[in-house]
């Protein structure tokens, strides 16, 4: 096969990869608009940053402290598409990822999740995300996701230890411990994390 063949294939690969994607995230915020949830916050009005945790406004604009998690969440999926599709390209691990994230959104939003966030997290308050905090978390996760493609190893670990530490410190809450309290909740932690 000539290279401009295999260019050309390369091309339509990833432009292949790229729309199926792009129909992951359509079919993620669709489906989250037939279970109810809303477009932006109940407020009315749209911010940059949500920098309250227990508030009416967490989870509901562009960005809060919960988007290290969804970067972190790109740097793990990443590794896997690495792991598991080797030799596919980067669009096509893209889509795993997208696809995963996606899930996750959807099941996030679902009201057993969110029940479950209200009895055994912090989270007493959460009510769900909003249409457009669940895009921006599928944003960071591919951010994430293209950032460990293209960095050194050592720098995504690094990156992902301070995500970590740092949200710990600040909010009391982070991707491990969500990940704990949501699996296998701990009364210590949870008084830890109600400390704030």
């Amino acid at each position: 096969m000539s290279i401009a063949a295999n260019e050309q294939t390369s091309s339509s690969s990833t432009k292949f990869w790229i729309t199926v994607t792009l129909v992951i995230i359509a079919v993620q915020m669709a489906t989250q608009y037939m279970m109810g949830r809303i477009w932006i916050c109940e407020c009315g009005y749209v911010k940059l940053f949500e920098p309250g945790v227990n508030t009416a406004g967490n989870s509901q604009h562009l960005f809060d402290w919960y988007t290290p998690s969804h970067i972190i969440h790109g740097f793990l999926f990443y590794l896997l598409g690495w792991a598991v599709l080797r030799g596919k390209p980067l669009a096509a691990k893209l889509s795993l990822a997208a696809f995963i994230e996606a899930a996750w959104e959807i099941l996030e939003n679902s009201p057993i999740v969110i029940d479950r966030y209200r009895t055994a997290t912090m989270a007493v308050g959460y009510t769900g995300d909003s249409i457009l905090n669940s895009g921006m978390d599928m944003v960071s996760m591919i951010a994430g996701f293209l950032f460990a493609a293209r960095a050194p190893v050592w720098l995504t670990v690094t990156i992902a230890i301070v995500f970590e530490v740092l949200t710990a410190f600040v909010i009391r809450d982070n991707l491990t411990l969500n990940v704990v309290m949501l699996v296998w909740p701990v009364e210590a932690v949870k008084v830890w994390q109600g400390g704030l």
